[in-house]
């Protein structure tokens, strides 16, 4: 059982990333022009490390199976962005945003990789001012900032609801400034089908044309993936429908570790289900917690009326209704991260006080801001004694200029106006933790072949914070890779144009093209969303917000019997070398019918609590994860062997030389 080297810099941790810069190589001008980089994936970590790389003088080629890099799902992000410049001046720093995500990660991060991600935040936040972000302001021109969950100060800066559409169209206008120089050459509509390694380096990939179905070769020095998470493993989640763990996954095939699968987040704060119709959730911003106030019915025969519609939520009394998170944690009451939120709703509907038809919602309430706001705006507009009807008037045009695109999103879904009724939120499938590992240079197993944003492991441990995808993204892209990929590349300064022709790009065009043969060759009896649902289904009931022994030995034997079936049976019609959507679903839905069973072996295997993964078998009374920071302190690597039930598993040891562990209280 191998110990991975992460090449973490000695020294001061504080010191680490400067020394590291100035210690490791460079590549001149001059010979960047000879190099050439491969980007798979052009959302914020794709988008700006492909910008930066060409801008530095790298010839760049990116790629993304979206018609264009602004449909990238980063534009889904809503609340904000985190970064430790202190404008409110209520004590933070970047030791404390360090603290609070090592913290929110439950001590299962890196702590070289997270201090450095905290050290470079706030000149993302210059970067993207520069870039044309309309991050929204005070009064006095400054920019402004809000709380998430987890942390006590407010460092969130956030764009309306529509803070990582924003981010992205400023990394999107720094590519077409590189797109416009010819340092980029954009490859819309392309999916990566393998990675090509030669000399046992990343030389290259194998891509499909989706509009021509046309297999193509592209060459580089170096390939660098940034293709986001694996979070549709359950069918039903936030993420866009489209994406997938395609990229990664080929190239944990090729030799690239696995890390963490099992760590992945439920975010507490989606539009609940409504039926087997659906195809994805809906994310409300976390920054909506900031405001609102989450409860359900103290009297479980009143929250039977609510299901029944013989009650509406307004008519229950301030006094009959349990704001369960301020009672269980007074300390952060509404803004305790999301693990410990999605676990308090579950824990509030499995015994009965669920607040929709299926029993499975809770509220979130903005009744308390309207009317705290409605006062303090006729305060200072010179009202004196408004009525009750001007203050609400007053309190809902506040509320609306910070979240008006999210309650107009959940009024167009669910057909309720959020400012006269409370919202209903349930937790749902968000954010995965887990991805390729990464050692300190971003760099995967295989020499060559970086993964940059939610496609690594390396920042976020057992819990992402909220805020923390769009700072790593971008810290990735514009203020890491570009420094780290140059100590690699500085040794191919004589190599030359990498050709295509050669028998490794032969035989990985041919494995492309058997496995779409053998992927048609099914007998036909099912389509490929038959068997994605059925995996969503496993993975949610046995690999979801609670796992224990007993269901996820299930979840492996009952994938891999899937997994067999779907090879002999999936239905795929029209032909490999045109347009086929269905083909496209099935190569990703194959992946995920591997990565399923290693997500479950990796939580079985890990016996204890921790973030979003819990057990139940290792709890506190209160109910809270249990950790064992004695055997689990490790990041738990996965080596690809041809099956899940082989890979073999490796080792990387966490150490914290400037946190002290304790058990992760918001109480």
């Amino acid at each position: 059982m191998g110990i991975l080297d992460s090449k973490i810099p000695s020294g001061p941790l504080a010191d680490k990333w400067t020394k590291h810069k100035n210690d490791i190589n460079l590549v001149n001008p001059a010979n960047k022009r000879n190099i050439d980089i491969i980007v798979v994936g052009t959302g914020l970590a794709g988008g700006a490390a492909a910008a930066t790389l060409a801008e530095l003088g790298y010839n760049v080629k990116t790629f993304c199976y979206q018609d264009s890099p602004r449909r990238a799902h980063s534009i889904a992000a809503q609340g904000g962005i985190n970064a430790a410049k202190n404008y409110q001046g209520d004590g933070d720093s970047n030791y404390r945003l360090f603290y609070d995500t090592i913290k929110g990660g439950d001590y299962r991060s890196r702590e070289a990789n997270v201090y450095r991600l905290a050290e470079v935040s706030g000149n993302i936040i210059d970067q993207c001012v520069a870039q044309g972000v309309p991050f929204a302001r005070e009064y006095g021109g400054m920019l402004d900032n809000r709380s998430f969950g987890g942390v006590l100060v407010s460092r969130t800066f956030y764009a309306k609801g529509q803070t990582g559409q924003q981010l992205l169209l400023g990394a999107y206008s720094a590519m077409n400034r590189q797109i416009n120089r010819g340092k980029i050459q954009a490859f819309n509509r392309h999916e990566m089908m393998d990675l090509v390694l030669v000399d046992g380096k990343a030389r290259g990939i194998i891509a499909r044309n989706l509009v021509t179905g046309e297999i193509e070769r592209h060459s580089a020095h170096a390939v660098v993936l940034a293709t986001g998470g694996y979070g549709n493993v359950f069918f039903l989640s936030t993420n866009a429908m489209g994406s997938n763990v395609m990229a990664a996954w080929r190239a944990h095939r090729k030799g690239a570790f696995f890390a963490n699968p099992c760590f992945t987040q439920i975010h507490p704060t989606c539009i609940p289900v409504s039926g087997d119709h659906q195809s994805k959730l809906t994310l409300m911003s976390e920054s909506l917690r900031n405001d609102g106030r989450i409860w359900v019915p103290k009297k479980k025969e009143d929250a039977i009326a609510i299901r029944e519609g013989k009650l509406k939520p307004t008519e229950i009394a301030e006094e009959d209704r349990d704001y369960y998170l301020e009672r269980r944690y007074p300390a952060f009451g509404n803004l305790v991260p999301r693990d410990v939120a999605s676990r308090a709703a579950k824990e509030r509907c499995d015994a009965g006080y669920g607040v929709n038809k299926t029993g499975e919602a809770v509220f979130l309430d903005f009744a308390s801001a309207i009317e705290r706001y409605g006062k303090e705006k006729a305060l200072t507009s010179g009202l004196k004694n408004p009525d009750k009807a001007t203050i609400t008037k007053l309190g809902e045009e506040v509320v609306e200029a910070k979240y008006g695109n999210l309650f107009q999103m959940y009024e167009k879904i669910v057909d309720q106006n959020p400012y006269k009724t409370p919202m209903m939120i349930y937790p749902a499938v968000h954010y995965t933790m887990g991805g390729l590992w990464v050692d300190y240079n971003l760099q995967t197993t295989i020499p060559g072949c970086y993964a940059a944003g939610e496609a690594n492991f390396s920042d976020h441990g057992a819990n992402r914070l909220g805020a923390s995808a769009l700072m790593q993204g971008l810290a990735d892209g514009y203020f890491v890779l570009p420094y780290t990929i140059g100590d690699y590349l500085s040794h191919d300064i004589r190599t030359g144009a990498i050709p295509t022709d050669t028998k490794e790009f032969d035989e990985a065009e041919q494995q492309v093209r058997d496995r779409m043969e053998k992927l048609m060759g099914g007998s036909g009896i099912h389509s490929v969303d038959y068997y994605h649902k059925k995996l969503g289904k496993i993975m949610w009931n046995k690999c979801g917000m609670a796992r224990n022994e007993k269901e996820l030995k299930e979840a492996i034997k009952e994938i891999s019997a899937l997994r067999k079936d779907f090879w002999e049976n999936v239905k795929i019609p029209g032909s490999i070398d045109s347009k086929n959507q269905e083909l496209e679903k099935a190569g990703r839905v194959a992946d995920f019918l591997e990565l399923g069973e290693l997500f479950a072996k990796d939580a079985l295997h890990r016996n204890e609590s921790c973030g979003g993964h819990f057990r139940e078998e290792y709890q506190t009374e209160e109910g809270e994860a249990l950790r064992d920071d004695e055997n689990f302190k490790y990041v738990a690597a996965w080596e690809y062997k041809g099956e899940p039930k082989d890979a073999e598993l490796h080792k990387e040891d966490l150490v914290y030389e400037n946190i002290e562990l304790k058990t992760r209280s918001y109480k």
